[in-house]
Protein backbone atom coordinates (compact mmCIF):
# COMPACT_ATOMS: atom_id res chain seq x y z
CA UNK A 1 0.00 0.00 0.00
CA UNK A 2 3.05 2.21 -0.14
CA UNK A 3 2.10 4.23 -3.20
CA UNK A 4 -1.68 4.43 -3.15
CA UNK A 5 -2.59 7.99 -4.06
CA UNK A 6 -5.35 9.94 -2.33
CA UNK A 7 -7.43 13.02 -3.05
CA UNK A 8 -9.98 14.57 -0.70
CA UNK A 9 -12.63 17.19 -1.39
CA UNK A 10 -14.88 18.89 1.14
CA UNK A 11 -18.11 20.81 0.65
CA UNK A 12 -19.91 22.60 3.43
CA UNK A 13 -19.22 23.42 7.04
CA UNK A 14 -16.30 23.41 9.48
CA UNK A 15 -17.45 20.06 10.89
CA UNK A 16 -17.14 18.52 7.42
CA UNK A 17 -13.67 20.00 7.01
CA UNK A 18 -12.59 18.45 10.30
CA UNK A 19 -14.03 15.04 9.42
CA UNK A 20 -12.30 15.03 6.03
CA UNK A 21 -8.97 15.75 7.70
CA UNK A 22 -9.60 12.91 10.18
CA UNK A 23 -10.15 10.46 7.30
CA UNK A 24 -7.14 11.83 5.39
CA UNK A 25 -4.81 11.42 8.38
CA UNK A 26 -6.06 7.89 8.94
CA UNK A 27 -5.41 6.92 5.32
CA UNK A 28 -1.96 8.53 5.34
CA UNK A 29 -1.15 6.46 8.43
CA UNK A 30 -2.29 3.42 6.47
CA UNK A 31 0.20 4.06 3.67
CA UNK A 32 -1.66 6.40 1.32
CA UNK A 33 -0.11 9.66 0.16
CA UNK A 34 -1.67 12.87 -1.11
CA UNK A 35 -1.72 12.87 -4.91
CA UNK A 36 -0.10 15.77 -6.69
CA UNK A 37 -2.43 17.98 -8.71
CA UNK A 38 -1.49 16.36 -12.02
CA UNK A 39 -1.59 12.78 -10.69
CA UNK A 40 -4.56 10.46 -10.96
CA UNK A 41 -5.61 9.23 -7.52
CA UNK A 42 -6.43 5.66 -6.55
CA UNK A 43 -8.97 6.78 -3.94
CA UNK A 44 -11.00 9.99 -3.79
CA UNK A 45 -12.95 10.94 -0.66
CA UNK A 46 -15.78 13.46 -1.11
CA UNK A 47 -17.45 14.96 1.96
CA UNK A 48 -20.82 16.29 0.82
CA UNK A 49 -23.20 19.02 1.97
CA UNK A 50 -26.99 19.01 1.81
CA UNK A 51 -27.90 22.26 3.59
CA UNK A 52 -29.33 23.62 0.33
CA UNK A 53 -30.40 22.16 -3.00
CA UNK A 54 -27.34 23.93 -4.40
CA UNK A 55 -25.17 21.96 -1.96
CA UNK A 56 -26.55 18.72 -3.43
CA UNK A 57 -25.85 19.93 -6.96
CA UNK A 58 -22.29 21.01 -6.17
CA UNK A 59 -21.63 17.66 -4.50
CA UNK A 60 -22.78 15.74 -7.59
CA UNK A 61 -20.72 17.98 -9.87
CA UNK A 62 -17.63 17.45 -7.72
CA UNK A 63 -18.00 13.66 -7.85
CA UNK A 64 -18.43 13.64 -11.63
CA UNK A 65 -15.40 15.91 -12.06
CA UNK A 66 -13.24 13.67 -9.86
CA UNK A 67 -14.37 10.58 -11.78
CA UNK A 68 -13.43 12.26 -15.06
CA UNK A 69 -10.04 13.47 -13.83
CA UNK A 70 -9.25 10.22 -11.96
CA UNK A 71 -10.79 7.56 -14.22
CA UNK A 72 -9.43 4.54 -12.35
CA UNK A 73 -10.24 5.79 -8.88
CA UNK A 74 -12.57 4.47 -6.21
CA UNK A 75 -14.72 7.33 -4.91
CA UNK A 76 -15.88 7.19 -1.29
CA UNK A 77 -18.73 9.59 -0.53
CA UNK A 78 -19.59 10.74 2.99
CA UNK A 79 -21.34 13.73 4.55
CA UNK A 80 -24.89 14.94 5.02
CA UNK A 81 -25.99 14.37 1.42
CA UNK A 82 -24.73 10.78 1.73
CA UNK A 83 -26.91 10.34 4.81
CA UNK A 84 -29.98 11.89 3.21
CA UNK A 85 -29.91 10.23 -0.23
CA UNK A 86 -27.33 7.42 -0.47
CA UNK A 87 -29.05 5.73 -3.43
CA UNK A 88 -28.75 8.90 -5.53
CA UNK A 89 -25.01 9.02 -4.94
CA UNK A 90 -24.44 5.33 -5.62
CA UNK A 91 -25.53 5.93 -9.21
CA UNK A 92 -22.72 8.41 -9.90
CA UNK A 93 -19.55 7.33 -11.77
CA UNK A 94 -16.78 5.57 -9.83
CA UNK A 95 -18.66 5.72 -6.51
CA UNK A 96 -17.64 2.54 -4.68
CA UNK A 97 -18.93 3.31 -1.20
CA UNK A 98 -21.37 5.70 0.45
CA UNK A 99 -20.89 6.31 4.19
CA UNK A 100 -24.28 7.21 5.63
CA UNK A 101 -23.22 7.71 9.27
CA UNK A 102 -20.13 9.61 10.39
CA UNK A 103 -19.78 7.18 13.29
CA UNK A 104 -18.80 4.61 10.66
CA UNK A 105 -15.53 6.44 9.89
CA UNK A 106 -13.36 4.05 11.99
CA UNK A 107 -14.96 1.06 10.21
CA UNK A 108 -14.39 2.75 6.85
CA UNK A 109 -10.71 3.26 7.63
CA UNK A 110 -10.43 -0.35 8.79
CA UNK A 111 -11.89 -1.61 5.52
CA UNK A 112 -9.30 0.47 3.67
CA UNK A 113 -6.40 -1.18 5.49
CA UNK A 114 -5.82 1.30 8.31
CA UNK A 115 -4.82 -0.47 11.53
CA UNK A 116 -3.91 2.57 13.63
CA UNK A 117 -7.25 4.43 13.71
CA UNK A 118 -6.78 8.08 14.80
CA UNK A 119 -8.91 9.47 17.61
CA UNK A 120 -8.25 13.01 16.44
CA UNK A 121 -6.14 15.07 14.06
CA UNK A 122 -2.62 16.41 14.35
CA UNK A 123 -2.53 18.69 11.27
CA UNK A 124 -5.00 20.80 9.32
CA UNK A 125 -3.57 21.13 5.85
CA UNK A 126 -1.53 24.26 5.19
CA UNK A 127 -3.71 26.53 7.31
CA UNK A 128 -2.65 28.39 10.42
CA UNK A 129 -5.86 27.72 12.33
CA UNK A 130 -7.33 24.29 12.92
CA UNK A 131 -10.92 23.23 13.46
CA UNK A 132 -11.68 20.72 16.19
CA UNK A 133 -15.04 18.99 16.22
CA UNK A 134 -16.23 18.51 19.79
CA UNK A 135 -19.89 17.63 19.25
CA UNK A 136 -22.27 16.23 16.65
CA UNK A 137 -26.03 16.16 16.21
CA UNK A 138 -28.91 18.60 16.65
CA UNK A 139 -32.26 17.97 18.31
CA UNK A 140 -33.89 21.23 17.24
CA UNK A 141 -36.36 21.40 14.38
CA UNK A 142 -35.99 24.87 12.87
CA UNK A 143 -38.48 24.93 10.02
CA UNK A 144 -35.89 25.87 7.37
CA UNK A 145 -33.13 23.39 8.27
CA UNK A 146 -32.52 19.85 7.00
CA UNK A 147 -29.54 19.11 9.26
CA UNK A 148 -31.46 17.67 12.26
CA UNK A 149 -32.85 15.05 9.87
CA UNK A 150 -29.40 13.93 8.72
CA UNK A 151 -27.49 14.42 12.00
CA UNK A 152 -30.14 13.65 14.63
CA UNK A 153 -27.96 11.77 17.13
CA UNK A 154 -26.42 13.92 19.88
CA UNK A 155 -22.83 12.97 20.55
CA UNK A 156 -20.12 14.78 22.51
CA UNK A 157 -16.48 13.73 22.42
CA UNK A 158 -14.81 12.99 25.78
CA UNK A 159 -13.11 16.10 27.13
CA UNK A 160 -9.78 14.33 27.67
CA UNK A 161 -9.65 13.31 24.01
CA UNK A 162 -10.27 16.91 22.94
CA UNK A 163 -7.62 18.27 25.34
CA UNK A 164 -5.03 15.87 23.92
CA UNK A 165 -5.96 16.80 20.35
CA UNK A 166 -5.76 20.54 20.98
CA UNK A 167 -2.42 20.16 22.74
CA UNK A 168 -1.09 18.15 19.79
CA UNK A 169 -2.26 20.76 17.26
CA UNK A 170 -0.75 23.60 19.29
CA UNK A 171 2.57 21.74 19.53
CA UNK A 172 2.47 21.33 15.75
CA UNK A 173 2.29 25.08 15.26
CA UNK A 174 -1.43 25.84 14.96
CA UNK A 175 -1.93 29.16 16.70
CA UNK A 176 -5.74 29.25 16.65
CA UNK A 177 -8.07 26.37 17.47
CA UNK A 178 -11.71 26.80 16.43
CA UNK A 179 -14.10 24.59 18.40
CA UNK A 180 -16.93 23.43 16.17
CA UNK A 181 -19.99 21.20 16.25
CA UNK A 182 -23.44 20.86 14.75
CA UNK A 183 -24.95 22.35 17.92
CA UNK A 184 -21.86 23.49 19.79
CA UNK A 185 -23.72 24.88 22.79
CA UNK A 186 -25.11 21.41 23.55
CA UNK A 187 -21.64 20.03 24.17
CA UNK A 188 -21.75 17.63 27.12
CA UNK A 189 -25.53 17.21 27.33
CA UNK A 190 -25.30 13.51 26.49
CA UNK A 191 -22.16 12.91 28.57
CA UNK A 192 -23.74 14.36 31.71
CA UNK A 193 -26.83 12.17 31.82
CA UNK A 194 -27.10 10.44 35.18
CA UNK A 195 -24.25 12.44 36.73
CA UNK A 196 -24.58 14.90 39.63
CA UNK A 197 -24.47 18.50 38.45
CA UNK A 198 -21.18 19.07 40.22
CA UNK A 199 -19.57 16.60 37.80
CA UNK A 200 -21.06 18.02 34.60
CA UNK A 201 -18.76 19.09 31.78
CA UNK A 202 -20.40 21.58 29.44
CA UNK A 203 -18.87 23.98 26.93
CA UNK A 204 -17.70 26.43 29.61
CA UNK A 205 -15.86 23.70 31.53
CA UNK A 206 -14.30 22.37 28.31
CA UNK A 207 -13.01 25.83 27.41
CA UNK A 208 -11.54 26.19 30.90
CA UNK A 209 -9.69 22.88 30.48
CA UNK A 210 -8.33 23.93 27.10
CA UNK A 211 -7.29 27.34 28.41
CA UNK A 212 -5.03 25.66 30.95
CA UNK A 213 -2.93 23.93 28.26
CA UNK A 214 0.57 25.38 28.38
CA UNK A 215 1.12 26.21 24.71
CA UNK A 216 1.04 29.19 22.35
CA UNK A 217 -2.47 29.17 20.89
CA UNK A 218 -5.86 30.80 21.26
CA UNK A 219 -9.40 29.38 21.20
CA UNK A 220 -12.37 30.59 19.18
CA UNK A 221 -15.92 29.24 19.15
CA UNK A 222 -17.41 28.67 15.72
CA UNK A 223 -21.11 29.33 16.39
CA UNK A 224 -23.49 29.30 19.30
CA UNK A 225 -27.17 29.93 20.02
CA UNK A 226 -28.21 32.94 22.10
CA UNK A 227 -29.68 30.84 24.90
CA UNK A 228 -26.30 29.17 25.35
CA UNK A 229 -24.42 32.43 25.93
CA UNK A 230 -24.56 31.77 29.66
CA UNK A 231 -23.06 33.73 32.53
CA UNK A 232 -20.83 30.73 33.15
CA UNK A 233 -19.48 30.81 29.59
CA UNK A 234 -18.90 34.57 29.69
CA UNK A 235 -17.14 34.24 33.06
CA UNK A 236 -14.68 31.71 31.63
CA UNK A 237 -14.04 33.97 28.62
CA UNK A 238 -13.29 36.82 31.01
CA UNK A 239 -10.91 34.75 33.15
CA UNK A 240 -8.77 33.61 30.20
CA UNK A 241 -8.45 36.67 27.93
CA UNK A 242 -5.02 35.49 26.72
CA UNK A 243 -6.46 32.20 25.49
CA UNK A 244 -10.12 32.76 24.52
CA UNK A 245 -10.99 35.18 21.71
CA UNK A 246 -13.50 37.86 22.79
CA UNK A 247 -15.69 36.99 19.81
CA UNK A 248 -18.90 34.99 19.57
CA UNK A 249 -20.82 34.08 16.44
CA UNK A 250 -24.40 34.07 17.76
CA UNK A 251 -26.91 32.87 15.20
CA UNK A 252 -29.94 35.21 15.05
CA UNK A 253 -31.63 34.37 11.68
CA UNK A 254 -34.22 37.16 12.11
CA UNK A 255 -34.93 40.12 14.36
CA UNK A 256 -38.71 39.77 13.94
CA UNK A 257 -40.57 37.80 16.58
CA UNK A 258 -43.23 36.75 14.07
CA UNK A 259 -40.60 35.41 11.65
CA UNK A 260 -38.75 33.68 14.49
CA UNK A 261 -41.98 31.86 15.40
CA UNK A 262 -42.41 30.70 11.79
CA UNK A 263 -38.79 29.58 11.85
CA UNK A 264 -39.49 27.63 15.06
CA UNK A 265 -36.65 29.35 16.84
CA UNK A 266 -36.54 29.16 20.64
CA UNK A 267 -36.48 32.80 21.66
CA UNK A 268 -37.65 36.27 20.75
CA UNK A 269 -35.62 39.24 19.59
CA UNK A 270 -35.48 40.90 23.03
CA UNK A 271 -33.95 37.83 24.62
CA UNK A 272 -31.33 37.79 21.86
CA UNK A 273 -30.55 41.48 22.46
CA UNK A 274 -30.32 40.88 26.23
CA UNK A 275 -27.78 38.06 25.82
CA UNK A 276 -25.66 40.20 23.52
CA UNK A 277 -25.82 43.09 25.98
CA UNK A 278 -24.78 40.78 28.83
CA UNK A 279 -21.73 39.78 26.79
CA UNK A 280 -20.93 43.41 25.91
CA UNK A 281 -21.30 44.55 29.53
CA UNK A 282 -19.09 41.72 30.83
CA UNK A 283 -16.17 41.76 28.37
CA UNK A 284 -14.04 44.50 26.80
CA UNK A 285 -15.46 45.31 23.34
CA UNK A 286 -16.39 41.76 22.36
CA UNK A 287 -17.04 41.13 18.69
CA UNK A 288 -20.44 39.67 17.84
CA UNK A 289 -21.12 38.19 14.41
CA UNK A 290 -24.28 36.45 13.25
CA UNK A 291 -26.28 34.66 10.54
CA UNK A 292 -29.47 36.22 9.14
CA UNK A 293 -31.92 34.84 6.59
CA UNK A 294 -33.75 37.47 4.52
CA UNK A 295 -36.92 36.79 2.56
CA UNK A 296 -38.24 34.00 4.78
CA UNK A 297 -41.75 32.97 3.66
CA UNK A 298 -44.27 35.63 4.58
CA UNK A 299 -41.63 38.19 5.66
CA UNK A 300 -43.22 41.64 5.40
CA UNK A 301 -41.36 44.91 4.97
CA UNK A 302 -42.14 45.72 8.61
CA UNK A 303 -40.66 42.39 9.75
CA UNK A 304 -37.55 42.97 7.65
CA UNK A 305 -37.16 46.42 9.21
CA UNK A 306 -37.31 44.79 12.66
CA UNK A 307 -34.32 42.66 11.66
CA UNK A 308 -32.44 45.78 10.55
CA UNK A 309 -33.26 47.53 13.82
CA UNK A 310 -32.05 44.64 15.99
CA UNK A 311 -28.86 44.50 13.92
CA UNK A 312 -28.25 48.19 14.60
CA UNK A 313 -29.04 47.75 18.29
CA UNK A 314 -26.59 44.88 18.77
CA UNK A 315 -23.91 46.40 16.53
CA UNK A 316 -22.72 43.27 14.74
CA UNK A 317 -19.14 43.22 13.47
CA UNK A 318 -20.11 40.76 10.73
CA UNK A 319 -23.41 39.50 9.31
CA UNK A 320 -23.54 36.40 7.12
CA UNK A 321 -26.61 37.17 5.02
CA UNK A 322 -28.53 34.34 3.32
CA UNK A 323 -31.51 34.90 1.02
CA UNK A 324 -34.01 32.20 1.97
CA UNK A 325 -33.56 29.08 -0.16
CA UNK A 326 -36.38 26.50 0.07
CA UNK A 327 -34.91 23.17 1.13
CA UNK A 328 -36.90 20.16 -0.01
CA UNK A 329 -38.01 18.12 2.98
CA UNK A 330 -38.34 21.06 5.40
CA UNK A 331 -41.60 22.71 6.53
CA UNK A 332 -40.48 26.16 5.33
CA UNK A 333 -40.24 24.93 1.74
CA UNK A 334 -44.00 24.27 1.77
CA UNK A 335 -45.04 27.51 3.46
CA UNK A 336 -47.27 29.95 1.57
CA UNK A 337 -46.17 33.48 0.63
CA UNK A 338 -42.74 32.56 -0.75
CA UNK A 339 -40.82 35.79 -1.39
CA UNK A 340 -39.78 36.64 -4.98
CA UNK A 341 -36.09 36.49 -5.79
CA UNK A 342 -35.76 40.16 -6.69
CA UNK A 343 -37.22 41.20 -3.33
CA UNK A 344 -34.87 38.86 -1.48
CA UNK A 345 -31.94 40.37 -3.38
CA UNK A 346 -33.11 43.88 -2.50
CA UNK A 347 -33.38 43.03 1.20
CA UNK A 348 -29.99 41.36 1.15
CA UNK A 349 -28.44 44.54 -0.26
CA UNK A 350 -30.18 46.75 2.31
CA UNK A 351 -29.13 44.54 5.21
CA UNK A 352 -25.57 44.54 3.84
CA UNK A 353 -25.65 48.35 4.07
CA UNK A 354 -26.66 48.02 7.75
CA UNK A 355 -23.76 45.62 8.25
CA UNK A 356 -21.36 48.13 6.67
CA UNK A 357 -22.44 50.75 9.21
CA UNK A 358 -22.31 48.53 12.30
CA UNK A 359 -18.97 47.00 11.32
CA UNK A 360 -17.39 50.41 10.70
CA UNK A 361 -18.63 51.71 14.05
CA UNK A 362 -17.17 48.67 15.79
CA UNK A 363 -13.86 48.83 13.92
CA UNK A 364 -13.44 52.54 14.73
CA UNK A 365 -13.96 51.70 18.42
CA UNK A 366 -10.82 49.53 18.22
CA UNK A 367 -8.49 52.40 17.22
CA UNK A 368 -5.88 52.81 19.96
CA UNK A 369 -6.40 49.28 21.30
CA UNK A 370 -3.85 46.48 21.12
CA UNK A 371 -5.15 43.27 19.55
CA UNK A 372 -3.83 39.72 19.35
CA UNK A 373 -3.41 39.08 15.60
CA UNK A 374 -2.70 35.78 13.83
CA UNK A 375 -0.78 36.66 10.66
CA UNK A 376 -2.07 34.52 7.79
CA UNK A 377 -0.83 35.88 4.47
CA UNK A 378 1.01 38.55 2.55
CA UNK A 379 -1.39 41.10 1.13
CA UNK A 380 -1.93 40.29 -2.55
CA UNK A 381 -2.38 43.93 -3.50
CA UNK A 382 0.54 45.28 -1.49
CA UNK A 383 3.40 42.86 -0.64
CA UNK A 384 4.74 45.36 1.90
CA UNK A 385 1.74 44.53 4.08
CA UNK A 386 0.75 41.34 5.86
CA UNK A 387 -2.81 40.50 6.84
CA UNK A 388 -4.27 38.45 9.62
CA UNK A 389 -7.29 37.89 11.83
CA UNK A 390 -7.47 39.55 15.20
CA UNK A 391 -8.89 38.02 18.35
CA UNK A 392 -11.91 40.27 17.78
CA UNK A 393 -12.39 38.92 14.24
CA UNK A 394 -11.34 42.14 12.49
CA UNK A 395 -9.03 41.81 9.49
CA UNK A 396 -5.78 43.56 10.40
CA UNK A 397 -3.01 44.84 8.10
CA UNK A 398 0.52 45.57 9.32
CA UNK A 399 4.15 45.87 8.11
CA UNK A 400 5.12 42.61 6.36
CA UNK A 401 8.83 42.98 7.19
CA UNK A 402 8.14 42.75 10.92
CA UNK A 403 6.10 39.54 11.04
CA UNK A 404 6.20 35.86 10.14
CA UNK A 405 3.26 34.12 8.51
CA UNK A 406 1.52 31.76 10.93
CA UNK A 407 2.56 33.56 14.14
CA UNK A 408 0.64 35.69 16.63
CA UNK A 409 1.56 39.30 17.41
CA UNK A 410 0.34 42.16 19.53
CA UNK A 411 -0.71 44.92 17.14
CA UNK A 412 -1.79 48.42 18.14
CA UNK A 413 -4.61 49.64 15.89
CA UNK A 414 -3.77 52.98 14.26
CA UNK A 415 -6.72 53.50 11.93
CA UNK A 416 -9.87 51.81 10.72
CA UNK A 417 -11.66 51.60 7.41
CA UNK A 418 -15.13 50.21 6.79
CA UNK A 419 -13.96 46.61 6.37
CA UNK A 420 -10.45 46.44 7.84
CA UNK A 421 -8.07 47.98 10.35
CA UNK A 422 -4.39 48.91 10.17
CA UNK A 423 -1.90 48.67 12.98
CA UNK A 424 1.70 48.74 14.21
CA UNK A 425 3.55 45.92 15.91
CA UNK A 426 3.98 46.27 19.67
CA UNK A 427 7.57 45.25 20.51
CA UNK A 428 7.74 42.15 22.68
CA UNK A 429 9.19 42.73 26.11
Amino acid sequence: MSDLKLKTLTLGCKVNQYETELVREGLVRGGYRDADTAESADVCVVNTCTVTNEGDSKSRQAIRRLAKDNPNSRIVVMGCYATRAPDELKQLPNVSEVVTDKREIPDLLGRMGVIDIPDGISRFGDRHRAYVKVQDGCLLRCSFCIIPYVRPEMYSRPSGEIVNEVRRLAENGFREIVLTGIHLGHYGVDLNKGKPKADWVRLAQLMEMLSQIDADFRIRLSSIEATEVTRELIEVMGRFPEKICPHLHISMQSGSDAVLRRMRRRWGSQRFIDRCKLLQDSLDKPSISTDIIVGFPGETEEEFQETCQVSETVGFSKIHIFPFSPRRGTPAAEMPEQIPGDLKADRRARLAAVEDRTREIYYRSLVGDTLDVLIEAEDRDNPQLATGTSCRYAQVFCDRSQVEIGQRYQVKIDRAESDRVFGSLVPSI
